[in-house]
């Protein structure tokens, strides 16, 4: 039987072992700081604990702090400093206008990440990953238009000319491409980055994503592999509260990015009508010019025409 170890014990242990540089006076942190989550809140929502040793995938040696009663302890300094660093990556996408893909089909983080990215307006896949979704794009993107083909049927009269056989057969298509594929409706092209919960288990997103370039942030524990991923958090990808802290971090970040795109497009549009209000009366200015060179000359005619009557 595994006896899990008390919080207060491991804050200790951290604090004991672990040095942290303060920063010289003058010196600025390299890193912009946001509401990234406290030692002391990851620890409560359960990030540290890994998988059991004897399924550790060595590659993750580098985030592990120690070993205690056969389970692996994650160094919860590196996740806090590695959660910063993807949630200022994210931010960036975000205020850019791209879009972030977010994966996860276990059952602990399905509802999460459903809410998170349908607060930010973002495309998601909870159900099953379909099979080169990256790679196949535009046959995934026939089936979601085939969704939209039968709505229309439904809205100009053609579902009502079909027989009750066809309306049951086409009302069960359209129920299984919205199970499937209805969070992603909206995607229109490839996703800019991708954000996976559990690695090891969306290995063929994260695989597919690899390929065509795209940039992978992902929860990595200790039974998996951080060699594909661009953006490693180490913590605990089975607990629903270290997958919720975490989707809490990062979202924040994106809807921060997403203001600060609408606060400069505003800013933008101001300065082009300054910039229209101050072009104004120079085009004004000109259009005169214009008109007095106009008439200088039909004046000028005028005067050659009356000399010319008074000569004779």
């Amino acid at each position: 039987m595994i006896k899990f170890l008390p919080a207060s014990w491991i804050s200790r242990k951290f604090k004991k072992n672990v040095n942290i540089d303060p920063l010289k006076p003058g010196q600025q942190n390299p890193i912009k700081r946001m509401a990234t989550p406290t030692f002391d809140q990851l620890l409560e929502a359960g990030c540290h604990f890994g998988h059991l040793k004897r399924k550790w995938n060595p590659a993750m040696s580098p985030y592990i702090f120690m070993e205690r009663n056969g389970i692996h302890i994650i160094d919860l300094y590196k996740t806090a400093a590695k959660l910063d660093e993807a949630a200022n990556a994210l931010k960036q996408i975000a205020k850019s206008g791209r879009k972030v893909l977010f994966v996860a089909t276990k059952k602990q983080a399905k509802e999460s990440i459903e809410n998170h990215a349908q607060s930010l307006g973002m495309p998601y896949v909870t159900e099953r990953w379909p099979g080169g979704m990256l790679t196949n794009f535009p046959t995934i993107r026939k089936a979601v238009k085939k969704m939209t083909t039968i709505d229309k049927m439904s809205k100009d009269g053609t579902f009502d000319n079909l027989s009750k056989r066809e309306k049951l057969q086409i009302t069960r298509q359209r129920a299984k491409l919205e199970k499937n594929l209805g969070s992603i409706a909206d995607l229109s092209r490839l996703p800019n980055a991708l954000f996976v919960v559990d690695v090891m288990k969306e290995h063929i997103a994260v695989a597919e994503a690899k390929r065509l370039g795209i940039p992978v942030f992902g929860i990595v524990d200790t039974n998996s592999n951080p060699a594909d991923i661009d953006f490693i958090i180490p913590a605990n990808d089975d607990a629903s509260k270290s997958i919720d802290l975490i989707l809490d971090t990062v979202c924040a970040a994106m809807a921060e990015g997403l203001e600060e795109r609408k606060v400069e497009k505003l800013d933008s549009n101001d300065e082009d009508k300054e910039a229209v209000a101050e072009a104004a009366p120079g085009k004004r200015r000109r259009m005169r010019r214009g008109e007095n060179k106009e008439q200088a000359p039909a004046e000028a005619e005028v005067k050659v025409e009356e000399t010319e009557e008074t000569a004779e």
